[in-house]
């Protein structure tokens, strides 16, 4: 692999990092200090980077790496998202319709919330990151076929408590 350039190789990743980071603190100030953590460690080890095939994957497992040294140095708990930064563009006509739509987010981020980690960190760099499932699973130290079936357990999982509280109120 080519030397690596801060600006051009490591500081386009730096979103998909705070994502990843995001969703497994929780926490938007500490998904922060892990993105700049992560960036600082790639950067420290750069000449040792020559042999790494993906940087993006790797960069993303040092991120996944350090909020699990740190959630078990803490010992803190998952916090849920707020609700501050669900609401997006709407086109919808009226506001009826807009308080469904909202409703249903919500639903979908407490539901995703309440997933455990590693089918949470599947979801999210799988369907919100869009890495391939050789790159995701690379992220989280599984087999290709294992991510797949962890992937699949996550929608489910979603799918069916989604179902749950559309059809039930549970």
């Amino acid at each position: 692999m080519k030397e690596i350039d801060f600006r051009q190789d490591l500081l386009p990743l730096k979103d998909k990092i705070y994502r990843v980071g995001l969703r497994i603190t929780l926490n938007a100030q500490e998904a922060e200090d892990l993105t700049q953590d992560t960036l600082v460690r790639a950067w420290t080890r750069r000449a040792e980077l020559a042999g790494v095939k993906n940087l993006e994957a790797f960069c993303i497992t040092i991120c996944r790496n350090l909020a699990f040294d740190r959630m078990a140095r803490a010992e803190n708990a998952n916090q849920p998202l707020e609700a501050a930064g669900t609401e997006a563009c709407d086109t919808a006509p009226g506001p009826d319709e807009r308080l469904e739509r909202d409703e249903k987010l919500q639903r979908v981020h407490q539901i995703f919330n309440a997933l455990p980690e590693r089918l949470r960190t599947a979801l999210q760099l799988r369907d919100i990151e869009g890495l391939s499932y050789a790159e995701a699973a690379g992220a989280m130290e599984l087999t290709e076929a294992a991510f797949k079936v962890t992937l699949h357990r996550a929608r489910k999982a979603v799918k069916t408590q989604y179902e749950k509280i559309e059809n039930y109120g549970l």
